[in-house]
This record gives C-alpha cells, sequence and structure tokens, in this order.
C-alpha cells in the first residue's frame, strides 16, 4: 500500500506542480505531460504507443498501452482511461492528476502480475472544455478507433477525480436532494457511475470491488439527464456501444476546488486514494 501511495502523490505532485496547467492552449505543457506518461509506462515493461489527436490545427496524443492477460485471448479486453489534460487557469490535481496517477499505479500493479483480461491503459487528452463533450476528445477518437478495428471491449473504466474526500456532514452534494435519502451525507466514499446499459458491467466491477476492499463505494446507474453522469471520458465508448462507467469522487458535488486555481495536490487524501487503486486492483482479478 505505501508504494502505490507513494506512487500516486509522485505523480500528482509532478503533473499538478512540475506542469501546473495542462489546457489544451498549453501544447508544451501537454507535451511534457504525455512524455512524463509515457517514459513511466516504459519504466513498467509496458509498450506503449502515441495516438494522435487533431484539434485546432495542433496535433494531440492520447498515450496508449497494453498488458496481455494469462486467460482465453477472445474474452474481451478491458479499457482503463484517464484524461491527462486540465481546464484552463487549473494545476488540476484532482481533476485529473489523481485519475493518472490511479492509471499508473494499476499498469505497475497490472505490469508485475498480469491479469485474466488484457487490459488497455490509456491516457487520454483533450476530455475538457471546448473538446468536452464533441467528437474531438481523446478518448472519442480513441473508442472509434476500437469500434472501426472491431476490438471486443468487455468494459471501460473511467479513473475521474479520484483524490478528494470529506467526513462533515453534508458536505457531500447531489444533483437534487432526493438523493441525499439513499446516499450518504459525508464525502468519505469512492462513486462508480454509469448508464442503463452499462449497468450489468458496473455491478460487476462494483460487487468484486466490495468481496476484496472495505473501502466504502455507492453506485449509480441512471439516465445522462442527471448532471454528471456522463461529464468524462466513458461518455465516448457509449457513442461506440460500448459499456462504460466512470470511477469518481463525484467531482463538483464534493469537492469545492473544482476546475479552480485550488485543485492542488495538498488537498488531496493519499491515503484514501491508494485505497481505491488496490481495491480497484484486486478486483480485477476476478472479472
Amino acid at each position: 500500500m505505501k508504494k502505490i501511495e507513494s506512487g500516486l502523490r509522485d505523480t500528482v505532485s509532478y503533473l499538478s506542480e512540475k506542469i501546473g496547467e495542462r489546457s489544451y492552449l498549453r501544447t508544451g505543457k501537454l507535451a511534457l505531460a504525455a512524455d512524463f506518461i509515457e517514459k513511466k509506462l516504459i519504466s513498467f515493461g509496458c509498450s506503449t504507443q502515441k495516438q494522435e489527436v487533431p484539434y485546432k490545427n495542433n496535433i494531440y496524443f492520447n498515450i496508449c498501452s497494453e498488458v496481455k492477460g494469462t486467460g482465453v485471448s477472445d474474452s474481451g479486453i478491458i479499457v482503463i482511461g484517464a484524461h491527462y489534460d486540465s481546464v484552463v487557469g487549473t494545476p488540476g490535481a484532482d481533476d485529473n492528476a489523481s485519475g493518472v496517477a490511479g492509471l499508473l499505479e494499476l499498469a505497475r500493479l497490472t505490469s508485475e502480475n498480469p491479469l485474466n483480461r488484457t487490459i488497455r491503459f490509456v491516457a487520454f487528452t483533450l476530455e475538457e472544455p471546448p473538446a468536452f463533450m464533441t467528437s474531438r476528445m481523446g478518448s472519442y477518437v480513441y473508442a472509434e478507433s476500437l469500434r472501426d478495428e472491431g476490438v471486443k471491449v468487455h468494459g471501460m473504466i473511467s479513473l475521474e477525480m479520484l483524490g478528494y474526500f470529506c467526513d462533515i456532514e453534508g458536505c457531500q452534494l447531489y444533483p437534487s436532494s432526493i438523493f441525499s435519502l439513499f446516499y450518504p451525507k459525508k464525502g468519505d466514499f469512492i462513486s462508480f457511475v454509469g448508464n442503463l446499459s452499462s449497468r450489468a458491467f458496473t455491478r460487476e466491477v462494483e460487487k468484486a470491488f466490495r468481496e476484496v476492499s472495505s473501502f466504502p463505494v455507492e453506485s449509480l446507474s441512471a439516465p445522462s439527464l442527471i448532471p454528471g453522469v456522463d461529464f468524462s471520458d466513458h461518455r465516448s465508448f457509449w457513442k461506440f456501444g460500448f459499456r462504460a462507467f466512470m470511477i469518481t469522487d463525484t467531482a463538483f458535488y464534493r469537492n469545492p476546488n473544482y476546475h479552480s486555481p485550488g485543485d492542488t495536490a495538498g488537498t488531496l487524501n493519499y491515503e484514501k486514494l491508494a485505497e481505491v487503486v488496490e481495491g480497484l486492483y484486486k478486483a480485477l482479478r476476478n472479472i
């Protein structure tokens, strides 16, 4: 656990403090982040490739890697993704250096001890506005390529803001007050959020997570009309018929630093983040 926590801290610190803002306007900063992610994956023994994502007369890159599974080759891969860009004006520690840190630690653990299924680890570019919710998102380009190549996908997991937790009664908000009747009022849990078509996959991973981890988890499978349900890269995979959900600390429903200069490395809880990552890795062993 300590090694996971140390790796998480190092990645979040490097991306949010050493590099800082990684918006679409900061092409040099995004290039530094991409190089950092690629070198990390290579250091774990993973082969990598860059996928071009053209946007506004620039070329951005998804960083793609794969760890072969030990099971039946045609059982369908799992894609684990996290966007490494940040919104304009923020260092993006929780959003989304925390997700990238989780992705890298999962890649390290998986490369050391491969899972039954083949896992594709992808660091996406251009999740944030103005590409957000358009076909210009890095995740949209990647999901489209999977569809075009005929890749069998068991499911996709988007790591979207994983590191902010609060334990004061009422610190956890929801799109409607009715949710507070069924979900916790403290932000001390991690959430699995997907659409109705992805419910079976979401529940599969949630069940496996609960069996190996005592960390609190809540899930929601709901239509996109509920604000936030489709606010990440999993949305792109829905567009091509893939099952997908996001793992999140619920973003602006909990973190007051969302999309602000206050989204810094020092605001995150790395011990809890490490528990989430370890639990997810163990869960994936049973998928």
